[in-house]
Formats: structure tokens, C-alpha cells, sequence
């Protein structure tokens, strides 16, 4: 090496590099000015031997070696220079062409970085992650991970070897590390490589990764989102009529991998063929929408996915993400709307994934009483930490914005809320007030809600939260989180818990059936049978229903009518709404030769004819969330386990009036009515053709003038055994 040059260069740096511990490369690598020319360095691992190519005459000048590990540098008598790329020798006569990746100025702004420390960057994956694009006229990838407390961060993948020394990536003042590699591609596999002060080197999965390997292999995946045909903006357009409050809601819950079988030599369905055969049963069925259990990436199958290891990446069970958009997208094009399952909760332990993430608890808390969950074995995310609330408000927006979906439902809000959730006393640290509430993560909630909420006003946020924690859908101008729908699960308990009696002991129980109406109101509800209910050991919702088998049928059949004609919003798990008797679990698909039976059979045709009601029938959806939309006709008639009540619609003629008698017997129920005029029954869960005896009330039932539950008109009706019979009002002729 020249004197000149060996004076040029700024040897501790180089050695910083050399023994990969740089957190600015670029400081020297790559072209500089210097003097009256520019300083061109690299570092090849290796290499023997590098040339500079230049691109525009095709000449080329052989660079000096530096150091015999791999580094290189010449001085150009250029102050700008053209195009250029290295051609790299190997001891082993191995050549390489490289473009150079320190030539390139980072894409990240100051203001970007501001907005990231402040946790307000609502766009944030468009800059972390891995992003193909084409930079200074060269394909590549920009990469860019936070990790501010690292020494040294790495990108490594197929394009590099997976050689850390290679692509050693440049720290900005927020703690973020960038580098845009020319040559990587989409379908490359890639890691970040981190060099702590201790000298551990260790590699992790990217946080802001839009596709993943398939389970085991843990690495990313390059992926391109900009390029799908997306088709469904008469839906987005229609979305704020379709999702209003007062809307039909019926959802059908399901976990992709048990709605249909594989491909021949495949593990999973792909997102293609579930959705090409969902679509059609969902139309037929009636349902609204479907929810999914969640489809961000997760290591352990058994988790169902609420384990969630790469929050920004369908998948990879079922396919691409592109393949997951074509899913949404022809739901969207049926008129289907799609909610994703959610979970800010908490993130698993596994080495590769978020936790300590630099060597520090970036993203959990240090202390473990505020940043592990004792009864799922996970770490729980430290709200109060901006660019970790950034991560997570981000994610929520990204599933929105590129993935197209209609309504998030935030997976175990209960958890979140209180600090001693699951916790025994000295396993957890009060709020700064003394209290169990934990303050950054309502505080978390109220942000996602009111920013989704301007962004994108149509999509629905819903909570799954089991406890009693005030006006979780309570305006936050009012003090509340924010949330437009609360899963009851509290009804569901109850209910559960009352049908699971034998009718004869149902009397003593009267109250568990009526007591959701004494705070329907106090919150916006959607009443769910969910995945939770039918799984370990729990037995599916045919299976809670006491006596024999037509008893158990006849009883499922009676609680879906209920749930319907009860005020909230509806979910039904996959499987249910054709009486599996088995539990669900991830391994297997829903037992669709049931079908062939009667009982199922008849359960299905009964679900399906509840669901077009519902979404015909306004008196069943238009008042849903106000009192005025329900009113009790008798519901203390618990020594003849009956009750009767009505749901009403905005016009003051048109209501139903339903009737439910819960007892092991046949009755024949005088029922008080407000007006004159036909009643007709327009269901009854005891027809023959929902697999029941065929009890019903065929001819239409003419209110008499007899004063019953005080009300000046009363019909009477003839009720089966563990039925529900509704029946729809009706004017005589010529009355105003």
C-alpha cells in the first residue's frame, strides 16, 4: 500500500470494522472525499483480490489490500464518482460480482426518527423491516431494525452468506440501524446479526417482517406488498354502512387450518383455497363476517397463534402474503366482511424473536413482575415505552391499511388492564397511585383507538374482556377506552352455566338467565360462543347441553335462538353450527360428514335460517344497542321456566315477540301483547325441519282483548320442550 493512501485512512475505524464491532460503517466504507479525489474503501471477508468496475465505460482499477482480512481501498482522482460495482476474488479462484451498499444515504429522516421516539410514527413498517425498492438506480433491499443498545447490528442472509462481517449496518441517533443491500431480493431468507458490548453475537428474527419461513425454520423472508390487484372498493366504499352501529353483525370465528383439507403433499390449505371454499358456506350460512384466529406469524401450532412471534407477516402455513390479500380480497368482493384476532398482550420467549431483544428488555419489562406472565410462560410488553406502543399501534394500522381488514379484536384485554392479572401477591408491582390498573397500557389502548379511529373510522375495534372494568366502549372524550364492541363474555358464563342444568333444577337458576338484560346497556356487547368455550376439556356446546340426545339437540337449538333474539352483536365458532360433538383442536378439520345426519343437519339448517332472519329482520338489529329495542313481556315465570319478551324496531307496528320455554315439558303460554292484530310464527325451534318433534304454531295467533302481563291484548301459544318460538306481528287489514 501507498504511503498517501496508508495516510488517508482511519485505522481504529477499520479495525472496528474488521472485527465487526463498527456501528458506522459508513463513516469510512464506501466512497468519501478526500483532498482533490474521493477515497473508495470495502471490506470483502476473504477476499483476495477486488477490482472497482465502473459501469459507464466498463474500465476498471484494482484496488490496494489493506489489511489480508478482506480490506481494500484506492484513491480516484474523481470527486463524484460514476457508477460502480466491485468484482471480488476468492483464494480459491471463486468471483464475485458485489455492488457496493456504503454508497447510499439512509431513507430514514430525522423526523422519522423523532416521530419513532415520540410513538407516533403510525407508518413505521414502511421504513423498518425489509423493503425491495430500487435506490440510486440499483435493485436491492432496505433493510432497518431498532436495537439501540447493541454494539453492532448486521443484516446477514442468502444474498451474504449469512456472514455477519459483510453488511454491517449504520446506527442512527434513535437507535435504529440501517442498510440498503443491492442485490437482495424478494424470496430471500435473512436475520439481523447483533454484537453486544459483552461480545455475544446472536442472530434475530426481524420484528418488522412482512413474511417468515415455515415453522421450524425461523428465518425472514424479503416480500413485496405493493403489487397486489386489489378489487374490492365497492366494499371499503360501503364499509361505513355495512359496519354502522346499528347494523347485522353475525360472525362466524374460525382457525384456517380445521375448515378444509389440504392440498395433496400439503401440510395446510393455502389462503386461495380457503378462501374459494369459505366463501360460498359463509353466503349460504349468512353470516356477516368472518374472524380469525390470528394469522401473524407463531412458532407453536398449539397456540392457535396467540403466540405470535412476527406481528407484521401472514403466516406462512397457508401461503404468501399476497396470498393472504387475495383471501381478504375475495371476501371483500362476496360482501364478507373479515376481523382479525389480535394479541398486544404479551409475545413468546423464544430466542429468535423480540425477547431481550439487544441484550436488554427493549420490548419487556427488566423486572419480572411487570414483564412475565406466570400462567402462559410469555413477556409482557412495556407499554410506557414509546417506540414499543409505536410497534404495536403501527402493526394494528399495518393489518388495516395493506391487508384490507374490517375490524381488529384485541386478544385478552383483561390482562392488559390489570397488573395483577393472574398474578399472587409479591408477583406484581402497583401503579404509581397504589392501584392494580395498568396505567401505559389503558393509556396504549386509548391511542390505538382514537388514532384508528381517525384513520380509518369504518374498521371495528372489539375487546375480548372478561371482567367489569368500566366503559371499555365508552367515548374517550368520556374517560373511556374507546372500543365499539365488548365481547359479553359474562353472558356467555351465565348462560352456559344455566343451560347446563337439567330442566327440572332450572327454577332455582332463573336469575342466571335474566341477569345480562340489568346491564345489556352499559356497555356496546357482542354475545360470542367462541373457540375458548369448546376446547380443553370444556366439551363443545352440544356437549354442555344435559339429558339424552334429542334433548341435548333440542336444547342447542333453543340456545342459538336465544343468542340471536337477545340484543348484541352474534359469533358462533366454527364446527358449532353443525353440532360437533368432539372438541375442537388445531390438528384436525371440522367434521363436515355430520351433515348426513339428521340432528346436525337439522342444528345447520336452524343456524342458517336464524341468520337470515336476523339480517332481514330489524326489529332484531336496528335498536340493538338501546333499550327501547327490548322489552319484557314476562320474566318471572321461573317456576315454569319460560320466558317471554319483545324486540322492537324504530316503526311502532313492526316487533317480534318471542317466546322461550327452557322446561323439560310441553306448556301451552298465554302471552300479554301491546296490540291488536296477528301474530305469526315465522320460527320455531322445534320444527321438523331443524330435526325437532314439530310443536309449532302454524295458523296465525289473533290477539283477544284479555288483559295478560299487563298488557291490554294476549294470544296463546303451544311451546315443545327446550324451545323458542318467534313470531312476528302482523296488522288485520284496514287497520291504521
Amino acid at each position: 500500500m501507498t504511503n498517501k493512501l496508508y495516510k488517508m485512512m482511519n485505522w481504529p475505524i477499520i479495525e472496528e470494522i474488521i472485527y465487526s464491532e463498527s456501528s458506522n460503517p459508513h463513516a469510512i466504507l464506501g466512497p468519501h472525499v478526500v483532498g482533490n479525489g474521493t477515497l473508495l474503501q470495502t471490506y470483502q471477508p476473504g477476499a483476495s483480490k477486488v477490482k472497482v468496475q465502473f459501469l459507464d465505460d466498463m474500465s476498471e482499477k484494482k484496488m490496494e489490500m489493506a489489511d489480508e482480512d478482506g480490506f481494500f481501498a484506492i484513491h480516484i482522482p474523481k470527486k463524484k464518482l460514476p457508477n460502480y460495482r466491485y468484482e471480488i476474488t476468492y483464494p480459491d479462484g471463486r468471483c464475485e460480482i458485489r455492488q457496493d451498499s456504503y454508497r447510499h444515504q439512509p431513507l430514514i429522516t430525522e423526523n422519522d426518527e423523532k416521530c419513532f421516539e415520540n410513538g407516533i410514527h403510525y407508518t413505521i413498517y414502511e421504513l423498518l423491516g425489509a423493503h425491495p425498492m430500487v435506490m440510486d438506480g440499483e435493485e436491492g433491499t432496505y433493510f432497518a431494525v431498532w436495537a439501540p443498545n447493541a454494539t453492532r447490528v448486521s443484516t446477514v442472509g442468502d444474498f451474504n452468506g449469512w456472514d455477519g462481517r459483510v453488511h454491517q449496518m449504520r446506527k442512527l441517533k434513535s437507535g435504529i440501524f440501517e442498510i440498503f443491500i443491492p442485490g437482495a431480493k424478494v424470496g430471500d431468507n435473512y436475520k439481523f446479526e447483533l454484537k453486544l458490548k459483552s461480545g455475544l453475537t446472536y442472530l434475530k428474527a426481524d420484528p418488522y417482517a412482512n413474511a417468515a419461513q415455515l415453522r421450524p425454520d425461523t428465518a425472514s423472508v424479503i416480500t413485496d406488498l405493493d403489487h397486489f390487484k386489489w378489487e374490492d372498493q365497492k366494499f371499503i366504499r360501503n364499509r361505513k354502512e355495512f359496519q354502522k352501529k346499528d347494523a347485522p353483525m353475525s360472525v362466524y370465528e374460525l382457525y384456517l387450518g380445521s375448515f378444509t383439507k389440504a392440498e395433496e403433499g400439503m401440510e395446510y390449505a393455502n389462503y386461495r383455497t380457503i378462501a374459494d371454499k369459505l366463501i360460498p358456506y359463509v353466503k349460504e350460512m349468512g353470516y356477516t363476517h368472518v374472524e380469525l384466529m390470528p394469522v401473524m406469524e407463531h412458532p407453536f401450532d398449539a397456540s392457535w397463534g396467540y403466540q405470535v412471534i412476527g406481528y407484521y407477516a401472514p403466516t406462512a402455513r397457508y401461503g404468501t402474503p399476497q396470498d393472504f390479500m387475495y383471501f381478504v380480497n375475495e371476501l371483500h368482493k362476496a360482501g364478507i366482511g373479515v376481523i382479525l384476532d389480535w394479541v398486544p398482550a404479551h409475545f413468546p420467549r423464544d430466542a429468535y424473536g423480540l425477547s431481550n431483544f439487544d441484550g436488554t428488555c427493549l420490548y419487556e419489562h427488566i423486572d419480572p413482575r411487570q414483564g412475565s406472565h406466570p400462567h402462559w410462560g410469555t413477556l409482557i410488553y412495556n407499554y410506557g415505552r414509546p417506540q414499543v406502543r409505536n410497534y404495536l399501534i403501527a402493526n394494528a394500522l399495518y393489518w388495516v391499511e395493506k391487508f384490507h381488514a374490517d375490524g381488529i379484536r384485541m386478544d385478552a384485554v383483561a390482562s392488559m388492564l390489570y397488573l395483577d392479572y393472574g398474578k399472587n401477591d409479591g408477583e406484581w408491582v402497583a401503579n404509581m397511585y397504589g392501584g392494580n390498573e395498568n396505567l401505559e397500557a389503558i393509556e396504549f389502548m386509548k391511542h390505538l383507538n382514537s388514532i384508528m379511529g381517525k384513520r380509518n373510522p369504518h374498521v371495528l375495534r372489539i375487546a375480548e374482556e372478561s371482567t367489569a372494568f368500566p366503559l371499555i366502549t365508552g367515548d374517550l372524550a368520556d374517560g373511556g377506552l374507546g372500543f365499539d364492541l365488548k365481547w359479553n363474555m359474562g353472558w356467555m358464563n351465565d348462560y352456559l352455566r344455566y343451560i347446563s342444568y337439567d330442566p327440572y333444577f332450572r327454577n332455582y337458576h332463573h336469575s342466571e338467565l335474566t341477569f345480562s338484560m340489568i346491564y345489556a346497556y352499559s356497555e356496546k356487547f357482542m354475545l360470542v360462543f367462541s373457540h375458548d368455550e369448546v376446547v380443553h376439556g370444556k366439551a363443545t356446546l352440544i356437549g354442555k347441553m344435559p339429558g339424552d340426545r334429542e334433548q341435548k339437540f333440542a336444547n342447542l337449538r333453543l340456545s342459538f335462538a336465544y343468542m340471536m333474539t337477545h340484543p348484541g352483536k352474534k359469533l358462533l365458532f366454527m364446527g358449532q353450527d353443525i353440532a360437533e360433538f368432539d372438541e375442537w383442536n388445531e390438528g384436525r378439520i371440522v367434521e363436515w360428514e355430520l351433515l348426513q345426519y339428521k340432528g346436525h343437519e337439522g342444528v345447520s339448517e336452524l343456524v342458517k335460517k336464524l341468520n337470515h332472519l336476523y339480517t332481514s329482520t330489524p326489529a332484531l338489529y336496528e335498536l340493538d344497542s338501546r333499550p327501547e329495542g327490548f322489552e319484557w313481556i314476562n320474566s318471572i315465570a321461573y317456576k315454569e321456566n319460560y320466558l317471554t319478551y319483545m324486540r322492537k324496531s324504530k316503526k311502532k307496528d313492526s316487533f317480534l315477540v318471542v317466546c322461550a320455554n327452557f322446561s323439560g315439558i310441553a306448556q301451552q303460554i298465554k302471552i300479554g301483547v301491546p296490540m291488536e292484530g296477528n301474530y305469526k310464527e315465522i320460527l320455531n325451534t322445534d320444527d321438523v325441519a331443524y330435526g325437532g318433534s314439530g310443536v309449532t304454531n302454524v295458523r296465525a295467533k289473533r290477539a283477544v282483548k284479555k288483559e295478560w302481563d299487563d298488557r291490554p291484548y294476549s294470544i296463546s301459544i303451544k311451546m315443545a320442550p327446550l324451545s323458542l318460538s318467534i313470531l312476528e306481528y302482523r296488522p288485520i287489514k284496514g287497520d291504521k
